[in-house]
């Protein structure tokens, strides 16, 4: 027996140590220690192989489980850990628990919280170790020490054989103080969101979209240098048309990078053109061996750039540098793109409340426009029977006449100039672009028809293209207008109330050869036959209705820069609702 290795028994009853006895004998020699202070002793004298402890308690620990302390255990585990009394006096401590209380010297014999000098109690539980004394259960709590170190506190009650009531805590001390500050950080970025676009009525009406810009571009700077603790920043926002990522923010960058062309490109431009073009974000941990990394700040080791996305649509880039290599981790990353999402919220609410203004001013001048349209029209009609009889009496007449047509043409190009004075000057535009059609800018056309939502159609789909548009109700003024002025096109329904689609375009073209007649008819109903007339004397294209907007513009497009375009006009001139764009009157 003597050459077996020896095993310490401790805890539990005399049953359970019989017990064991028996299945140890002829393997092992075991020895039984009937109290902590014999157990700490024999540990100290002797040389065990093992240490088997019972514990007949399952609710709570006894001293038994607090045997592998002798041995070595507990001195290597990473929390802290210790043995109170009642009194919270310290009995034991493991290596790691010196560490954290940040001691030199041994703790044993201080109170816990002198040990950590007095430490801030969070909760939950205010007194971890009375309740765990008092309900026999454990307790937890934490610790603040300083800015930036939590702790976290566990008491678990230890009572001795044949005892009800606690003679001892088990306490345990983790360092939680790097998730507590994430989950800082991580609420800070969400309150920091919120700041970003935030703007009371008033400011909304007392900003201009600059200034928005410019508190916006200050915020976001606030928040990157206090929160993030980045000291270098640059945003570049995507232009979808041309791909540029054009500079929104830059702080720490030297003036060739703040002035540099970069594109959405993976290649020959940058890790932020690889950002934006990819939508991934990329971390350059030393900037001397990156392929992608172009000069940004001055001096820069390591960088850290993300994309700037809302519903799955990059809106640019969010980069970040700094002087050391490998500056940056997987945390910055996980944060850096945390808070570009909030900047692309607030980016995006920007363009919204700029969108509401620009639609605004722009529905405001449509508005103004449409309701105008009718009456200049009237004057223009008025003028021209005036002209016509008139014009050979009394040249002064003619010349005042004029002079009224022009200011009258005036009207709606001065509305037009307000509307743009009233809209908000944005170089990087929430709308899409609107298609351009260059031909008809300047174009003046006359439509001739006596539906009024015709004529107001004409006014808002061909003036949103820069077409200067007047209008007749009947063939009668039609032919009037295009002898007293000049027009790039003729637009006429075939169903005039005083003449056929074709008896207008015959006498419009024998006295304005030059001028292109442009007839419409609705699903080709033409009960005079003007379109078979009309093609015999000339007629080169016909537009039958429903059609598209599309189709209409460019048969005007051909017709005011082709001699001899014809198209047919009738009914509802496409029920659209673009807005309109006046060009100036010629």
């Amino acid at each position: 027996m003597a050459d077996l290795p020896k095993i310490l028994i401790f805890g539990g009853d005399a049953e359970q140590a019989k017990s064991l006895y028996e299945g140890l004998h002829g393997r092992f020699q075991a020895v039984r220690a009937e109290g902590m202070e014999q157990a700490l002793q024999l540990l100290r004298q002797q040389e065990f192989c093992g240490v088997c402890l019972l514990d007949r308690q399952s609710s709570h620990l006894c001293e038994a489980s607090l045997l592998p302390q002798a041995g070595g255990i507990l001195s290597q585990i990473p929390d802290g850990l210790a043995i109170l009394d009642v009194r919270l006096r310290i009995l034991w401590t493991n290596r790691r628990f010196d560490e954290l209380s940040g001691g030199k010297a041994s703790t044993v014999g201080l109170g816990f919280y002198d040990a950590f000098g007095a430490p801030e109690i969070l909760g939950p539980d205010l007194s971890p170790f009375h309740t765990a004394l008092g309900t026999g259960a454990s307790a937890k709590s934490t610790l603040r020490l300083g800015e930036k170190t939590y702790y976290q506190v566990q008491a678990t009650p230890v009572v001795s054989p044949g005892e009800t009531i606690p003679c001892y805590l088990l306490v345990s001390v983790r360092d939680i103080s790097a998730e507590i500050l994430q989950q800082q950080k991580l609420n800070a970025i969400y309150q920091a969101g919120l700041e970003l676009g935030d703007l009371a009525p008033q400011e909304l009406l007392d900003m201009t979209v600059q200034d928005r810009v410019e508190l916006l571009k200050s915020r976001i700077v606030h928040y990157t240098k206090d929160l993030l603790e980045f000291e270098t920043v640059e945003i570049r926002l995507l232009d979808r048309a041309t791909q540029r990522l054009e500079p929104l923010l830059t702080v720490g960058m030297v003036p060739e990078a703040e002035a540099r062309e970069l594109f959405a490109r993976p290649q020959g431009n940058g890790v932020t053109g690889f950002v934006a073009a990819t939508g991934k974000s990329y971390l350059c941990e030393d900037t001397t061996n990156d392929p992608l990394y172009i000069v940004g700040a001055a001096g820069a080791r390591s960088s850290l750039t993300v994309p700037l996305i809302l519903h799955d649509q990059i809106l640019g880039t969010f980069n970040v540098e700094s002087t050391r290599p490998g500056a940056f981790n997987e945390n910055d990353l996980q944060f850096l793109e945390l808070f570009s999402r909030e900047v692309a919220v607030a980016l995006n609410t920007l363009e919204l409340l700029v969108a509401e203004k620009m639609t605004t001013a722009t529905e405001s001048t449509e508005m103004i426009l449409r309701e105008v349209a009718n009456p200049v029209d009237e004057v223009l009609n008025d003028a021209a029977w005036i002209l016509e009889r008139y014009i050979g009496h009394d040249p002064s007449v003619a010349e005042r006449l004029q002079d009224i047509l022009k200011h009258t043409r005036d009207i709606k190009q001065l509305i037009h100039k307000v509307g743009e004075t009233i809209a908000p000057k944005v170089t990087h535009s929430p709308l899409p672009p609107r298609p351009q059609r260059p031909k008809l800018r300047g174009k003046r056309v006359l439509v001739a028809d006596n539906d009024e939502t015709v004529r107001r159609a004409a006014h808002e789909l061909l003036g949103r293209y820069g077409c200067e548009v007047e209008t007749a109700h009947n063939g009668e003024e039609a032919l009037l207008m295009t002898r007293s002025f000049q027009y790039d096109a003729v637009l006429a329904d075939i169903r005039l109330p005083d003449m056929t689609g074709y008896d207008c375009f015959r006498q419009i073209h024998d006295s304005q050869e030059h001028v292109p007649v442009i007839l419409m008819t609705g699903f080709g109903y033409d009960p005079t036959h003007s379109i078979v007339k009309a093609r015999q004397q000339g007629l080169k294209s016909v537009l039958y209705k429903p059609f598209r907007v599309d189709q209409l513009l460019d048969e005007v497009e051909k017709a005011v820069n082709q001699h001899g375009a014809v198209i047919v006009n009738q009914g509802e001139a496409a029920g659209t609702t673009a807005p309109a764009q006046q060009p100036a009157a010629s």
